[in-house]
Formats: structure tokens, C-alpha cells, sequence
């Protein structure tokens, strides 16, 4: 597989700047009215306001989302038909893909989880994963599983003495 940069914090991966690349910078300007600055030189350049249609909107993130998936496509050809299963192969390529249609839904402000993304997801199972079984799967340690059943067992009484205590203090207030 081609080696790409992990996402680290507040940095792009090279996938959502390539993607970022190769829509250029025309989807940018779309729609934004500029307003002229004040003569008063104590006022703050004005904020571009953007004023995108819902239809304009789901019209731009179906061709980014078509970008994300292309991108993934062509991680996802440097992946071996044995190593369609393997997660800690196709992790990357995956997850690229989850975070590109989150992150232009965010940037949007279309919502995620949407039908689109879930079809892209879906896509993405029926095409490339459909065959893996449940024997490249394995349950975690016995000492991770019972600590991630305990821990919220342990917690709940915990929160429900604090809601109590919270109660009774407020009341000796009033």
C-alpha cells in the first residue's frame, strides 16, 4: 500500500488535501456577497456571508463525496485480494474515506451521518468487503472486555449518589 501521513492533531492527511487539491479553490467563492468596507477606519473588515440554497448545498457535497470515494478507490488498488479482511490494512484507506465524507459534511454544515455518506459506506462494504468472514474478527482480551463491562456498571451508582447529593444540597440553599 502507498504510504501516506497519519492525521495528526490539526493537521490535514494527504488524502483531504489532495481531495482539497483537486477541487481547486472555484467551490470557494461560490455564493459568497461580499459586503464594502466602512469608511470609519475603528470598524472590522465586514464577514463574508454565505447564503447557499439546501439544494446548492447537497449539490456540492455530492460531487466532494464523489471525490472522497475516488480517492479511496485508488488507496483501496494498492490493496491484495488476501488483504481485503485484514483491518490493519485496509484501516487506513477506510477510515480516510469515514473522516473525507465527515469532514465535508462539518465544513458544509449538512449533517453527518446523511444518506449519502451511507450509501458511500455501504458501497464500499458490497464492493470490497462482502466476502470477509467472521474469522479474521476476534473479541478483545478477557482483561479489556471485563473492564469495558465493569467500568460503566461502577459508574452508574457513582452518578446516581452525585445526582442525589447535588439535590439535597441544592434544597438546603433555598
Amino acid at each position: 500500500m502507498a504510504p501516506h501521513a497519519l492525521p495528526g492533531s490539526g493537521c490535514c492527511s494527504r488524502g483531504l488535501l489532495l481531495l482539497w487539491a483537486l477541487l481547486g479553490t472555484g467551490l470557494c467563492h461560490a455564493g459568497i456577497e461580499a459586503e464594502s468596507f466602512a469608511q470609519d477606519t475603528r470598524t472590522s473588515p465586514p464577514m463574508a456571508t454565505i447564503n447557499w440554497t439546501a439544494q446548492l448545498v447537497e449539490e456540492m457535497y455530492s460531487n466532494i463525496t464523489q471525490k472522497c470515494w475516488e480517492i479511496f478507490v485508488d488507496l483501496m488498488r494498492n490493496v491484495t485480494a488476501p488483504e481485503l479482511c485484514e483491518w490493519k490494512v485496509i484501516s487506513r484507506p477506510y477510515s480516510l474515506l469515514q473522516e473525507c465524507l465527515e469532514y465535508e459534511a462539518d465544513r458544509l454544515q449538512y449533517g453527518y451521518p446523511n444518506a449519502l455518506a451511507e450509501q458511500y459506506i455501504f458501497q464500499s462494504h458490497h464492493r470490497y468487503f462482502q466476502n470477509c468472514t467472521l474469522e479474521h474478527y476476534f473479541d478483545p482480551p478477557e482483561d479489556v472486555l471485563l473492564a469495558m463491562i465493569i467500568a460503566p456498571i461502577c459508574l452508574i451508582p457513582f452518578l446516581v449518589t452525585l445526582v442525589i447529593w447535588r439535590s439535597k444540597d441544592s434544597k438546603a440553599h433555598t
